[in-house]
C-alpha cells in the first residue's frame, strides 16, 4: 500500500512538474522517463485510459520511435475521433514534422480548445478511462414531459 501510495504522488508531481517545465515537450519527456522505469504499467495505463487492447498497445510501442509517442497516438485519436489506425499512419508519414502538424492533418482546428491543450500539453495519463462507461445512460427520462 505505501508504494502505491508514492507511486501515486511521484506520478502526480511528475505530470505538475510536465505542465511547469515546457508544455508538451515536458510532458512527454517526463511521460517517457515514467514508461522506460516500469513499460509494463505504462502499456497498462494506455490500455485501460484510451480502452486499446493490451497486444494493440505492445504492437504500438514496437512501432513508434518513443514510448510518449504511444500516448500522443492514442490521444490524438481521441480528440479527432479518429481511429489510432489512422493517427498511426499519419504520425508515420509525418515524423519528425511536430505534433500540431499532425493534429492539423486529423482534423483538429489551429486555435480550438483541443489544439491549444495540445501545445500546452494539458494531458495526463491515469490509467482510468477518459469516457467510461459512468456517464453512459445520465439524464435519460428527466428531459420536459417526463411521466406526464
Amino acid at each position: 500500500m505505501k508504494k502505491i501510495v508514492l507511486y501515486l504522488l511521484a506520478l502526480t508531481f511528475t505530470c505538475t512538474a510536465a505542465l511547469a517545465a515546457g508544455g508538451l515537450d515536458g510532458f512527454l519527456s517526463n511521460l517517457n522517463v515514467q514508461a522506460r522505469a516500469d513499460l509494463t504499467g505504462f502499456a497498462g495505463r494506455l490500455s485501460a485510459q484510451f480502452g486499446v487492447p493490451g497486444a494493440q498497445v505492445t504492437a504500438t510501442l514496437g512501432t513508434v520511435r518513443e514510448p510518449a509517442d504511444a500516448f500522443m497516438i492514442y490521444q490524438l485519436g481521441q480528440m479527432s475521433h479518429q481511429p489510432y489506425e489512422r493517427v498511426l499512419q499519419t504520425y508515420q508519414a509525418n515524423q519528425g514534422k511536430g505534433w500540431g502538424v499532425m493534429a492539423k492533418s486529423l482534423g483538429i482546428k489551429p486555435g480550438s480548445a483541443e489544439f491549444h491543450a495540445l501545445k500546452r500539453g494539458d494531458f495526463s495519463l491515469t490509467g482510468k478511462p477518459a469516457h467510461g462507461e459512468k456517464g453512459k445512460g445520465q439524464g435519460k427520462g428527466k428531459g420536459k414531459g417526463h411521466n406526464k
